[in-house]
């Protein structure tokens, strides 16, 4: 009986919260004085870190509160967002992800610790792009022809690098292999700044990375780009031919996006895409996204963005049953 009257409580206590919740939501006090927690799905430096703190600086002054940003990488991203599928439903947890760990983990892990489209509400979309992909100096390769004919000549001997297993650029190499009829392993790596510094540093030849991390290091002679992915040339390097440029058909576009935990009022996940496309769709940030090879589409509502998600799920679900792809 005691047992029974304890439950109906705790029941009770719940409903009152999340009807508390709503309420400050509904009535504008949201966020009030308590801080808001931005996870960052990778490790400090990665392209999606750069465009999260760019985010949120501004972010802070729009809302009037404290936005702790925190990197939880691993798994191609799935710890960041199992951290945030995890979370209270409340508006003060936001997870900051790329497509590929939205998209592509559902399609092509056994198992994952969350529902991504029932546990992760969509909130906003940053940007759009393909990514790079990079080559050491000393490989010699200066396109995509050129490592495709040095892995022909060569069969196992060229392995290349990826953000983690199941990210999109381990499934784009995948599909140049299968493509061209490669053999070629895949080294998947705890983020992209792990990659970029292995390349630099010569322990490996090839590898997909971010839009934006590696810039630096191609302008500075220390890393060559060869090719990227997407609808079309990143602004920050127009002279970089797309790989469907150079005759491999690649032009999916790739993002970041804004996620609450699912179950998150929609006020709140309304009142947040309002500011953030405020803050994306101004001159100055447009030239900050353009200066890291990054586009901005036209500007999408949080029920648009999930529209888009729906779709690219379908998209590279597609893809990775026409390359046979399954992470285990």
């Amino acid at each position: 009986m005691l047992d029974t009257i304890l439950s109906r409580r705790a029941a009770l206590g719940a409903a009152l919260l999340s009807l508390a919740t709503g309420t400050l939501a509904q009535s504008g006090d949201w966020p009030g004085k308590q801080p808001i927690k931005f996870i960052v799905a990778g490790p400090a430096g990665a392209g999606m870190d750069i465009f999260a703190r760019m985010i949120a600086a501004p972010l802070q002054t729009a809302l009037k509160a404290t936005i702790v940003v925190e990197n939880k990488a691993g798994a191609n991203s799935i710890i960041g967002n199992d951290a945030v599928a995890k979370s209270p439903p409340d508006g003060y947890t936001f997870l900051f992800t790329p497509s590929s760990a939205i998209a592509i983990n559902p399609v092509i892990q056994a198992k994952m610790p969350y529902d991504t489209q029932k546990d992760l509400t969509p909130v906003a979309q940053i940007g759009a792009a393909g990514i790079l992909l990079i080559a050491s100096p000393n490989s010699g390769f200066k396109n995509l022809a050129d490592m495709v004919r040095y892995a022909k000549a060569n069969p196992g001997k060229l392995t290349y690098g990826s953000w983690g297993n199941g990210s999109t650029g381990h499934l784009a190499m995948e599909g140049i292999k299968a493509h061209y009829g490669l053999d070629m392993a895949h080294v998947p790596y705890k983020g992209t700044a792990a990659l970029v510094q292995d390349l630099i540093g010569e322990n490996i030849k090839v590898g997909f990375t971010d839009i934006a991390s590696p810039i630096p290091h191609v302008r500075a002679g220390k890393l060559v780009a060869i090719g990227a992915t997407g609808s079309g040339r990143g602004p920050a390097m127009p002279e970089l031919p797309t790989v469907t440029e150079q005759g491999y058909k690649f032009d999916a576009d790739g993002w970041y996006g804004v996620f609450a935990p699912g179950g998150t009022p929609m006020p709140i996940v309304r009142r947040m895409n309002e500011e953030i496309n405020k803050i994306l769709y101004t001159d100055e940030m447009r030239q900050k996204f353009s200066a890291q090879n990054m586009l901005l589409p036209t500007q999408k509502s949080a029920d648009q963005f999930a529209a888009t998600v729906k779709s690219d799920i379908e998209l590279w679900q597609n893809l990775a049953k026409t390359i046979k792809l399954k992470i285990e």
